[in-house]
């Protein structure tokens, strides 16, 4: 039993090479006892890491995919030529002398509760690799848009898996979780499977979401599951001549557990948010995903990787970027910090919203911008940032970072060590290689309290 790595027949949605960022990373809804595929989730309680207290708990990473336009958001050039700074202009935020885009209204509001990286810098310029080089650290090992399968780190883990091997489980649900489907670079490498993300392959924007792995099977009674139990119990009673034995069926019931857990079911019932506060996130795929999100860290997940599609926007982006992308993403981000902070969560849980490349500065032929990843913008917030600051400047064009650029090692390094996490630390392929958590770079010091 385990998590199940399938290929998704179905497509969700293409980038402009034509590559389907949806196929299967997912938990299988058939295992023993009618719904349990996690028997090893649990494992990662004993490889917890031991460092000193961590400023951040959880960490919620909102991944616009595709590349968001940072220059139309979050690093205006209002003096560049039209052809550059685009049709928007800049406003004011509630931090004297912080100016973002005119669509990110409600957070130029709380200004004063993140902090906006502009010199954040890489060299790669595709989707699949960008993606590869950004969650996992390594740089892929194939070209854009050769590598169809979803995740396409096949070796290497990504971020959330190497949160949930150094930090385990702290509450009743799985300590990775990704959603509305498997992040591009998400899976767990050589990290094996009992580090793979649980996966909500269902949108929370849809009225009658639900998370198909915690239904119990219709066709299997209560009756029938108990006796299935007692089976699997007797079967274990019989095999327990081990350590590593007994230490699975541990595990195995602590997956029973996540199958019938009320604490577990209720993280997921999004239903049960009042109406207003639903709305204020936006009824849209990335405002329901982030206040999940906020649901699921409040039960003890470590890791949630929000995947949001659609930045890819090389033809006619501005209405696009004006009408539905910049303003889920500033109602999601906004009162998703506001929301944590309201409930004392924001202090340990760690807010970061990026994707795998900016757009180029210079409009194309096409009133749209291609993909640039030499300078773009990163929000983050809590989980020991230090809020209300600016880190970081670009060129005239935000084509290249004027002051020290900070390169994936560098966030990646820093997000780990604000959860407790030692980025030095090395583990060995199946092969015997050593393979750092993050090889190279350094924490960013500007960006912690």
């Amino acid at each position: 039993m385990g998590i199940m790595m399938n290929e998704q027949k179905k497509p969700i949605n293409f980038f402009c090479d034509g590559v389907s960022r949806r196929q299967a990373l997912r938990i299988g809804a058939s295992g023993f006892l009618g719904g349990l595929t996690l028997p090893k989730l649990f494992q990662m309680e004993a490889t917890a890491s031991t460092g000193e207290e961590p400023k951040a708990k959880s960490c919620i990473f909102l991944y616009l995919q595709g590349g968001p336009s940072t220059i139309d958001m979050w690093d205006m050039k209002p003096d560049a030529p039209a052809e550059i700074r685009g049709p928007y202009k800049p406003i004011r935020t509630n931090v004297t002398g912080t100016m973002v885009g005119e669509h990110c209204h409600r957070s130029s509001k709380i200004a004063d509760k993140y902090t906006i990286l502009r010199s954040h810098s890489h060299n790669d310029n595709g989707h699949t690799t960008g993606s590869h080089y950004v969650l996992t650290g390594i740089k892929a090992n194939f070209a854009d848009g050769a590598n169809s399968r979803i995740p396409v780190n096949e070796l290497y883990p990504s971020i959330g898996s190497i949160v949930s091997r150094e930090l385990g489980t702290r509450g009743s649900v799985p300590p990775y979780i990704n959603m509305p489907h498997p992040l591009t670079a998400g899976g767990p490498g050589f990290y094996g499977a009992e580090h793979a993300p649980f996966v909500i392959e269902s949108d929370p924007v849809q009225p009658d979401f639900e998370v198909k792995d915690l239904q119990a099977d219709e066709r299997l009674s209560d009756l029938r599951f108990k006796r299935r139990q007692r089976v699997l119990k007797g079967l274990e009673k019989d095999s327990l001549q081990s350590g590593r034995a007994t230490t699975m069926a541990t595990y195995y019931d602590k997956a029973r557990d996540l199958i019938t857990s009320p604490a577990a079911r209720k993280a997921f019932d999004l239903k049960s948010e009042p109406e207003k506060l639903r709305a204020s996130y936006g009824h849209t795929s990335l405002g329901q995903c982030s206040l999940l999100s906020r649901r699921l860290v409040e039960a003890g997940c470590r890791f949630v990787g929000v995947d949001h599609g659609s930045w890819d926007t090389h033809f006619s982006c501005f209405p696009s970027l004006e009408k539905d992308l910049i303003p889920h993403a500033d109602m999601a981000f906004s009162t998703l910090v506001t929301d944590l902070q309201d409930r004392g969560l924001l202090e340990s849980t760690l807010v970061v919203m990026m994707g795998e490349m900016g757009r180029t500065p210079r409009i194309n032929d096409k009133a749209g911008r291609d993909h640039w990843s030499q300078a773009q913008s990163v929000l983050l917030a809590g989980g020991g940032i230090k809020p209300g600051i600016v880190v970081g400047a670009t060129d005239k064009t935000a084509s290249f970072p004027t002051t020290e650029p900070f390169g994936v090692a560098d966030v990646l390094r820093t997000i780990f060590h604000l959860m407790g996490i030692d980025s030095d630390k090395v583990y060995r392929t199946p092969l015997g290689r050593p393979v750092p958590i993050v090889s190279g770079g350094k924490v960013i010091k500007e960006l912690l309290v």
